[in-house]
């Protein structure tokens, strides 16, 4: 089924249907933000175990990390 498909078949559903698939679409959108927020802190941890990042609260040290 193509995304056209797909868009047209919620067309056709009752007003109910869609609020349900709305419903459904927010939480799946929310899973998936928060699974990828829980990866980014698995990394970050894994980056500070292995003595990869770098800390600093001089201004142009820190520029300085965001432009490598």
């Amino acid at each position: 089924m193509s995304f056209t498909d797909l868009v047209e078949a919620i067309k056709s559903l009752s007003f109910d249907e869609k609020q349900e698939i709305q419903l459904l679409l927010s939480q799946y959108l929310r899973e998936e933000r928060r699974e990828e927020i829980y990866n980014n802190f698995k990394l970050s941890q894994a980056e500070e175990q292995n003595g990869e990042l770098n800390f600093s609260s001089d201004i142009n040290k820190l520029k300085q990390l965001v432009e490598e």
